[in-house]
């Protein structure tokens, strides 16, 4: 339950027990919030007592009588904050003049109501400025999160950016100093090391800039159907190389998978997985690949008998720029965006991605996704 809490200030008494019994048990549904909203209505005789009132605790929708006695309901206004979004004003008047809406609008009230009202009309104003308020409050959070995805996002782009261009720069320097002599056959060595890091940043923006044309929708896709075992032999094709230099070996049995889907979309989620699945295994260690399907899902399995993961770590794994950093990892290059493009390209298609792993035992990817729906932008 959501609750609002309203000031009703009027000198009648009888007005103020009318709005107290009208509000009281009142709830109604805001479009996008699953709680039915309800009020807690406190009451104040006078323009003095109210602002009183206002002062020690904020009410969220103040309800105003236009005439009180001593100062008045526009004198109120003028006391508080108008453009506060955190409370907005109704006022309440006999005198119902356009003269009277108009000065009480521009004072800052929200909304106009006069007397004599009913008990159907005074929620019919609550319910409007109560959705325009719980509106306003969504959209200036959405704002701060925007802000602090933002910072969170620079601040470790910059992280990751920062350390493979400190690397780069200390060996020009080494270059430009000749710090090995004249001889250049000694700086083969910092040449491959500089080509390594320039590699990794290059991912880092490739594997960004796929996630942001996933994530803002503007990415093309080319829905067609297509046969998920090529993709997962063409991915596996791909690792060959790294993986025979460590003796892992590969095992999948090529089996037809047809699946409607974006080619693009698939090799990311397999390029992964496998890429994975190696670069985390131990020397002379396996990977196992499974494609399953059903009537409804397709799911991809990926298992490695590599380094493995804590749970705590497992937790972390899918979100944006996760790396798993250990003395393990150390010297294993990645983007940290890998897995979680994988977890939003199954999304996409209805499905999931989920981890399992056991430290030095091994890890276990599965990934699902619906035949049927997906979302097609």
């Amino acid at each position: 339950m959501y609750s609002l809490n309203v000031l009703a200030v009027d000198d009648e008494p009888h007005m103020r027990t009318g709005m107290v019994r009208s509000l009281s048990n009142f709830k109604f549904k805001v479009n996008d919030i699953d709680d039915e909203i309800c009020f807690v209505v406190d009451t104040a005789e006078s323009g003095e007592e109210g602002l009183e009132k206002i002062n020690q605790s904020k009410p969220d929708i103040l309800l105003l009588d236009y005439k009180l006695p001593g100062i008045t309901g526009l004198e109120v206004l003028e006391q508080i904050d108008s453009n506060d979004e955190n409370m907005v004003t109704i006022m309440i008047t006999a005198f119902a003049s356009l003269e009277t809406a108009v000065s009480a609008i521009k004072s800052g009230a929200f909304d106009f109501l006069a007397k004599p009202f009913t008990p159907q009309e005074l929620r019919n104003k609550i319910t409007k400025a109560a959705q325009s308020l719980i509106l306003a409050r969504q959209v200036k959070k959405l704002n701060e999160e925007k802000k602090q995805v933002r910072f969170q996002f620079i601040s470790v782009l910059g992280h990751e950016l920062k350390a493979p261009l400190s690397a780069v720069e200390g060996y020009l320097y080494m270059f430009k100093d000749r710090a090995l002599g004249e001889d250049l056959t000694p700086y083969n060595q910092m040449m491959e090391r500089c080509l390594i890091r320039t590699d990794q940043m290059r991912k880092l923006i490739a594997d960004l800039l796929e996630m942001t044309k996933i994530e803002s929708g503007n990415r093309q896709r080319d829905i067609k159907e297509l046969d998920l075992s090529e993709v997962t032999t063409m991915s596996i094709e791909t690792m060959i190389p790294d993986a025979q230099r460590r003796e892992i070996k590969i095992n999948f049995i090529p089996t037809p998978v047809l699946f409607m889907a974006d080619r693009v979309e698939m090799e990311i989620v397999m390029n992964n997985l496998v890429s994975n699945a190696v670069k985390y295994n131990r020397d002379g260690g396996e990977v196992f690949i499974n494609i399953e399907e059903n009537e409804e899902l397709v799911s991809i399995s990926v298992r490695d008998t590599g380094i493995g993961m804590t749970k705590e770590e497992c937790d972390k794994l899918f979100r944006d720029f996760v790396r798993i950093k250990n003395s393990k990892t150390k010297d294993i290059i990645g983007s940290g965006l890998g897995l979680s493009t994988v977890k939003k390209i199954a999304t996409i298609y209805g499905g999931d991605a989920i981890v399992e792993s056991e430290e030095n035992i091994g890890t276990k990817f599965t990934v699902t996704m619906k035949k049927t729906i997906m979302k097609i932008n």
